[in-house]
């Protein structure tokens, strides 16, 4: 049985809003964590290549929380996402 989709919220950082049109927060509907990301790029595609490299990874320097939980140590983008689940987005920031 397909999973299914839930209403969730995906918080940008002020470097990416431009991006995204301006929006700092994005709706979106999706199944899972790695489907939210997705359905995100298809709204801004402009985001792919500041969220993800080559492989369809996210980059390195790209931090993704759901909730509070870093995506990193998930075993998948696969999680399934709950009604009112937060996707705070952090990209790293460097210089000298």
């Amino acid at each position: 049985m397909p999973e299914q989709a839930v209403r969730a919220t995906i918080e940008l950082p002020t470097l990416l809003a431009p991006f995204a049109g301006g929006e700092r927060s994005v709706g979106i509907e999706a199944p899972t964590l790695g489907a939210a990301l997705a359905a995100l790029v298809e709204l801004h595609p402009a985001l792919a290549i500041h969220l993800f490299d080559e492989r369809g990874d996210l980059r390195e320097h790209v931090l993704c929380l759901h909730n509070r939980t870093n995506s990193r140590w998930l075993p998948s983008l696969d999680v399934p996402l709950g009604a009112g689940d937060t996707i705070t987005i952090l990209q790293a920031v460097s210089g000298g």
